[in-house]
């Protein structure tokens, strides 16, 4: 069975900084891509930031020089460190395994955490 268990989050004023993980079950985390998504009231779901299995990452524009996704292979763990945060981040952040992009060109994923609030307060 896939697990993908969340930790982190909660509110943060603008301008600071959070650190989310997500550890993995079974092989899922070594055989996947991982990535992180976010979905505000209203809209779609998006991807932040995905990390292959050989390491290499990926961020959304606005993230970018802002977000930091890594994976500890051994503590089967990803990560999301988020700096300056912004009220717009607020979000339900989502871990994900099995990500891929649709034809549309947008993300999706395969394997979902239990999604936690982010809140950025002004």
């Amino acid at each position: 069975q896939v697990q993908l268990v969340e930790s982190g989050g909660g509110l943060v004023q603008s301008g600071g900084s959070l650190i989310r993980s997500c550890a993995a079950s079974g092989s899922i985390f070594s055989t996947n891509p991982l990535g992180w998504f976010r979905q505000a009231p209203g809209m779609q779901r998006e991807l932040v930031a995905g990390i292959t299995i050989g390491g290499s990452t990926k961020y959304a524009d606005s993230m970018k020089g802002r977000f930091t996704i890594s994976r500890d292979n051994d503590k089967s763990t990803v990560y999301l460190q988020m700096n300056s945060l912004k009220p717009e981040d607020t979000a339900v952040y989502y871990c994900a395994a099995g990500c891929y992009r649709q034809n549309t060109g947008t993300y999706y994923a395969n394997y979902w955490g239990q999604g936690t609030q982010v809140t950025v307060s002004s």
